[in-house]
């Protein structure tokens, strides 16, 4: 005998097919050999660009701001944005009262690739803007020894004291390739608005530079014979050796880490697709 569905069997069928994004539907088969609908869990397959994430986070590079987009269920692309400053003060070494200054400015891109649609990511990018680096004065008062290269030097009393300013830079303004890896989608595949994502890798930046000059006179250990120290040839021998010297310390960072704990939320402004 046909079995012919009742209305309200047509209604129930109209109804799943209503159902959330969080299912869809398939055919479950019944006694009679004609098949009803039925609902399991799938993976929602958002459209490109139809979601969008904003974070902050903490790095080496500074305090961050994130922003992100889908373009499928394995790739986002995302940028970000970095910043730093902070002062110290009264930092004695090698004679010198020092007072450095960090000024971190950096802005890139990557692609988040999630090869197996879990909070694992694989993240290439670009750095593109990239101004960190950081200043210091420093003095040697007056009256005081100093060592530059190992060699001991006396500052010149009053406003002839050896003072002078350094820069170290990560890079000198270049772009960088960045390499990272990490856990946590900024758009939650199965949902949701929060977010937590961690970040661990490098960014591959020019060789690291010293520069450093000083003003003021040397003088004899009694305080006589003082020259300008700008124009004192061993003074200044020294303190190209002591450059190279600082130099050749911060070498390691070209390869700058980067690890990064941060959280985001995110919404929806277009309708997923189901698949």
């Amino acid at each position: 005998m046909l079995f012919v569905p009742s209305l309200t069997s047509a209604q129930t069928f109209s109804s799943s097919i209503k159902q959330s994004s969080e299912t869809f539907i398939t055919a479950e088969p019944t006694s009679s050999g004609i098949s009803f609908p039925a609902k399991v869990p799938h993976r929602v397959s958002a459209m490109p660009l139809s979601r969008i994430a904003f974070g902050v986070s903490v790095s080496p590079l500074g305090f961050g701001f994130q922003t992100a987009t889908n373009l499928n269920s394995h790739l986002n692309v995302r940028g970000t944005g970095n910043f730093l400053n902070y002062n110290i003060s009264n930092i004695n070494t090698n004679g010198f009262t020092v007072s450095p200054k960090v000024n971190f400015a950096s802005a890139g891109a990557s692609l988040d690739i999630y090869p197996f649609h879990s909070g694992f990511r694989l993240s290439p990018g670009v750095l593109f803007y990239n101004q960190n680096q950081a200043t210091a004065h420093f003095v040697a008062a007056a009256g005081t020894s100093f060592t530059l290269d190992k060699h001991t030097y006396y500052s010149a009393a009053g406003t002839n004291a050896v003072q002078g300013n350094g820069t170290f830079g990560l890079g000198n303004g270049s772009s960088a390739f960045t390499m990272t890896t990490g856990w946590g989608n900024m758009m939650p595949d199965r949902g949701g608005h929060w977010s937590f994502p961690f970040e661990l890798g490098v960014a591959f930046i020019k060789d690291p530079t010293v520069a450093l000059t000083l003003k003021g006179e040397v003088c004899d250990g009694n305080g006589k014979n003082c020259q300008n120290v700008a124009t004192n040839a061993q003074a200044q021998a020294d303190l190209a050796t002591q450059v190279r010297s600082y130099a050749k310390d911060i070498q390691p960072l070209k390869t700058f880490p980067i690890v990064s704990f941060g959280v985001a939320y995110s919404f929806r402004f277009r309708q997923p697709s189901v698949r």
